[in-house]
């Protein structure tokens, strides 16, 4: 078999850690940074270096900003649930990670495939599922090796790599941050410790005092629960997506701090920025409020929140997703039309939908006119609320 073994490599400090940790177990190591729209060019050139430097005797870059709107953001809009009713899955670009991985490890010829997670959170579960899933793999985990041999392992990691003549950035050994298409999530600090997160934790997001004065308006056409346009230009989904982190994240839309119960048990907090998303996620409900049936609008969240369950915990090949994605991808048939948003800071309103499917009567407007009569309406009400007016009189629990 061969030594070699493909590493998700994101240059950061648990991956930059396993580069010369690997190479004295005697592995020969080829990093891939999967591109996953959250870096710049700069940032870019700086990983490659650092595997260089590091060590790697080969170094690939794949981007899968286009496969992430289609397998993540897609479903996400179209259920429009987020995890524990907060968390809108920015963690989800791990799966595409993992398999990009896993062909590169196929195209060299090793079935090793190493990653940088920990022994302690959900990326493990994440990364270690999705390669059982997908083939006969061997996992190398560098980091779960070292935890149980040092109290804090970050430390050991940034020693480790000093001792050996290699720097370590600042920012790494403080937080720990993940930045993609979808948005950024940042740990570690003072937000591990439950206490308010330092300025510096905030990426996308302007603070108030940098809003713009005047309130800004964008429309987002959609087809079949899909976004495709944006203020009337139709764009590939992953650049709609970075214009829109762009355009809201400058007036403060979607920042927040979030608590969540983990995979393993654990209460996690992370500060997270998702504009874009944010934004998606309030013109598609606006969109979909009025043009599916009250049964379909009661519904589609049951099914949408397994869906996102199934993301949430690492299971994004199970069968039951795919079922799931059929009924959600079914149930946006009709949900085309374009909504209009608004932001003046800090928060954004849908406050116009237009669309050839909304569910209007013309005869009749909510609580202004009715093609009904009054007397109909009355017949209603006493069939409506008869079974509760049978037992009321026949099993009263309160009576006047």
């Amino acid at each position: 078999m061969s030594k070699e073994v493909v590493l998700a490599f994101s240059g950061g400090l648990d991956t930059s850690f396993c580069i010369p940790y690997l190479r004295e177990q005697g592995y020969d190591v080829v990093t891939l940074f999967v591109d996953s729209g959250g870096t710049d060019d700069a940032e870019k050139e700086y990983i490659a270096r650092r595997s260089a430097e590091l060590g790697a005797v080969a170094h690939f870059v794949e981007p899968i900003g286009e496969a992430l709107w289609r397998e993540v953001v897609v479903p996400l809009l179209r259920g429009g649930q987020l995890y524990q009713g907060q968390y809108p899955l920015l963690c989800s670009d791990r799966y595409l990670i993992v398999r990009r991985s896993l062909e590169l490890a196929r195209r060299r010829g090793t079935s090793l495939f190493a990653h940088g997670c920990t022994g302690k959170g959900n990326d493990q579960v994440r990364f270690d599922a999705t390669v059982r899933a997908l083939g006969e793999f061997t996992i190398l985990a560098p980091i779960r090796d070292v935890q149980s041999q040092h109290a804090n392992v970050r430390a050991f990691e940034q020693s480790y790599l000093e001792e050996r003549g290699f720097s370590v950035r600042a920012k790494t050994t403080r937080y720990s941050i993940n930045s993609n298409l979808l948005g950024v999530t940042t740990s570690g600090g003072e937000i591990d410790a439950f206490q308010a997160p330092g300025p510096e934790t905030w990426v996308l997001t302007a603070p108030p005092s940098e809003w713009p004065r005047e309130p800004r308006r964008a429309t987002i056409a959609f087809s079949r629960g899909e976004a495709v346009a944006l203020d009337g230009q139709r764009l590939p989904g992953d650049e709609m997506l970075r214009q829109l982190n762009r355009l809201f994240g400058a007036y403060g839309v979607g920042r927040s701090i979030y608590t969540g119960d983990t995979s393993i048990g654990l209460k996690g907090r992370i500060v997270f920025e998702c504009p874009g998303i944010t934004a998606l996620l309030l013109a598609h409900r606006a969109l979909e409020e009025a043009v599916l049936t009250a049964q379909q609008n009661a519904f589609k969240p049951i099914a949408a929140q397994r869906w996102v369950e199934l993301v949430y915990k690492g299971l994004f090949y199970e069968p039951l997703k795919y079922d799931l994605e059929a009924f959600l991808e079914s149930s946006q048939r009709f949900v085309s039309g374009s909504v209009t948003l608004e932001t003046s800071g800090g928060l954004a309103t849908a406050v116009a939908v237009e669309s050839e499917h909304l569910l209007k009567n013309a005869k009749a407007v909510y609580a202004q006119s009715a093609d009904w009569s009054a007397a109909q309406a009355e017949g209603f009400i006493q069939l409506f609320a008869q079974s509760t007016t049978l037992s009321s009189r026949v099993n009263p629990i309160e009576r006047l």
